[in-house]
């Protein structure tokens, strides 16, 4: 089944995955099944061994995706040894549970069929064009790619065979519904109340703070007022974007490349043709189709009914295009032997049987004029020259630095360039230019940062480097009182003013549980404001949620904090829960989701514990 995917779709040997469709099913653990052959071990699940190559692969498509979700941030946890570690610990882990739940269904006897892999392939989106599987599309994808059909349906086949597990362990998952019921009025629950904000403002604006009290607090609190260690950088950048707008390029030098180049933007001449395959030996069937053939039946109608390539059969034997050397070349040299539309072959044997091949249609070899592709070879060129520039320059800079290790001048005058200069930072709070992990690692080096020697030239992204220099450094140090007199004061009134609120607060509460709490407010100038009505999600929520429920129609009176840390009197009057239809349908797919994961984290767990498991890659990096 997997030679007729493989003729049908291209003709006889062609490469086959989407990237995109790769990306998204190895971050789902998957793309280890794509990469055989004997390299060295990353994990061991009995006797099924996961690759370092199929580790490598799925870690770093993994980086690249948390790379553009998370950025700069993400570049900055990479820096952090435990945190590389701990990630291919996860990424690993997570190949192995894979392993296991393809061997738990495996013994099971789950499975997938080749039909249900060809059905998959034709259904898929990223092979669809105007709603059909296209042909030509997956043509292209497969030439792209680099896989074999047979390795992509074996991926596949691994992949939907794990999902099958799942699913089933999905469709046999239930909740009851006074569990839905009851989680459901807990989660739509509301609550009524009535509030006095006490603003930690202006009950700070109020404090009292003496000189002793600014001491005290000072010396109390010194860990507040740690100034960390400090730096200033001096640094040269070179990048290659930069070069491009220094870069010309004269139409004599385009219109050489064009003409060096024409094979680039000239197109092969390709082919249609449509083909009737008869697998293997059997010469003598192949002759009586192509006898019909000859005798005047219709091309299409043999093809459907008779090829034992059903793929192409079900469009009467139809190929998509194709140039040479894409095709078994018995095969392209038959199809290339024709010479007009409508000519038939004779018997054209391949490794994969016999072909009679039919001539659909021919497209001539075309050529685009210079004045088409001019801009697209001038922004090319531009490339070319300042990527040659970018290197001659950074050998430039990267000798002349070492060389003159104590400042930057000579560097920058060797290569055109200024030196840049910062003010006092600490780690963490570089400009963006020097907050690359590597860059912060060579500024806080004892070679650099103590010896006051110029860096090495340090590569921030592609065709941009740079070289730094620490001009001054300041140790940790405790600030002086007088340098942050106002910082102390600040804090210490608003610990003033948050325990003065905190202070009202507890009394009202007292008064308010006593029952003379109307009298209290009204000599403290309070009032509650109106009602509202607040879920789960509401500011409060965290605090007045875990109110007990109030009673006989009495509210029950506490004490919460805002957002801005303002201390919040509250008087839950009601504790309200209806019931919503949409909202129960929620809870129940949510539990059952819940139940789902437990019971694969369980059998997981399971299947751990009945599994001789190892890693030999986190053995080595200890080691």
């Amino acid at each position: 089944m997997m030679d007729r995917i493989r003729e049908g779709t291209n003709g006889l040997a062609v490469k086959i995955i989407l990237s995109l469709i790769i990306f998204s099913f190895v971050f789902a653990g998957v793309g280890s099944y794509l990469v055989g052959g004997t390299q060295s071990i990353a994990a061991k699940v009995g006797d099924r061994e996961i690759s370092r190559n199929e580790f490598e692969q799925v870690y770093q498509n993994e980086r690249n995706r948390m790379q553009s979700q998370l950025g700069e941030y993400f570049s900055t946890l990479l820096g952090d040894p435990q945190y590389v570690q701990q990630l291919r610990q996860n990424i690993l882990d997570r190949m192995v549970n894979d392993v296991l739940l393809e061997q738990r269904a495996s013994t099971l006897g789950l499975r997938i069929s080749d039909e249900q892999i060809r059905q998959t392939i034709v259904t898929m989106p990223s092979f669809q064009n105007n709603g059909a599987f296209d042909k030509d599309v997956y043509a292209a994808a497969l030439r792209r790619a680099g896989y074999t059909p047979d390795s992509f349906a074996e991926y596949l086949r691994q992949d939907m065979t794990r999902t099958q597990l799942i699913s089933a362990l999905q469709s046999s998952d239930f909740a009851l519904p006074s569990e839905i019921a009851l989680q459901g009025e807990l989660e739509t629950q509301q609550r009524e109340i009535r509030t006095i904000t006490l603003d930690v403002a202006k009950f700070a604006e109020n404090a009292d703070i003496s000189e002793q009290d600014i001491q005290a607090y000072y010396d109390e609190n010194q860990e507040q007022f740690m100034r960390p260690e400090q730096v200033k950088v001096a640094y040269i950048e070179l990048s290659g974007n930069t070069l491009k707008s220094q870069v010309k390029v004269t139409d004599a030098e385009a219109d050489d490349y064009y003409l060096e180049s024409l094979d680039k933007y000239s197109t092969a001449e390709k082919r249609k043709v449509s083909h009737i395959m008869v697998e293997g030996d059997d010469e003598a069937r192949a002759q009586s189709l192509l006898d019909r053939v000859n005798a005047g039946e219709d091309f299409a109608a043999v093809a459907k009914d008779s090829s034992d390539d059903t793929f192409s059969a079900q469009d009467g034997g139809a190929l998509d295009w194709f140039e040479r050397g894409v095709m078994d070349p018995a095969f392209e040299d038959a199809a290339y032997d024709l010479a007009a539309a409508g000519d038939v072959s004779g018997l054209v044997k391949s490794e994969f049987g016999y072909h009679i091949i039919k001539l659909d249609d021919i497209e001539k070899p075309t050529t685009k004029p210079f004045s088409e592709v001019k801009a697209e070879i001038i922004a090319q060129l531009q490339d070319e020259k300042a990527v040659d520039r970018f290197y001659e320059l950074q050998t430039t800079l990267a000798e002349v630095a070492f060389e003159m290790p104590d400042s930057l001048d000579d560097a920058a005058l060797a290569i055109d360039a200024t030196v840049s200069k910062t003010e006092f930072f600490a780690r963490g709070g570089a400009p963006e230019v020097l907050s690359a992990p590597a860059v912060q690692q060579a500024i806080f080096s004892p070679e650099v940062r103590e010896d006051g020697l110029n860096s090495e030239v340090i590569e921030i992204a592609p065709e941009h480097v740079i070289v730094v220099r620490v001009e001054e450094f300041r140790d940790e140090t405790i600030l002086p009182l007088e340098e942050v007199n106002g910082d102390v004061q600040a804090r210490l009134a608003q610990s003033k003013g948050e325990q003065a609120a905190l202070t009202l607060s507890q009394a009202a509460l007292s008064a308010l549980n006593s029952g003379s709490g109307e009298a209290f407010l009204k000599d403290n100038e309070l009032a509650f404001g109106e009602s509202e009505v607040i879920n789960r999600r509401a500011p409060l929520a965290n605090d007045v949620f875990r109110f007990v429920k109030p009673e006989q129609g009495q509210p029950v009176y506490g004490q919460a904090k805002d957002y801005a840390g303002n201390i919040v009197l509250v008087s839950l009057d009601k504790v309200i829960t209806e019931a919503d239809e949409a909202a129960q349908e929620q809870v129940a797919a949510s539990l059952v989701r819940t139940q789902t994961q437990l019971e694969l984290s369980a059998t997981l767990e399971v299947l751990r514990s009945d599994e001789t498991i190892s890693f030999p890659l986190l053995e080595e990096a200890v080691n």
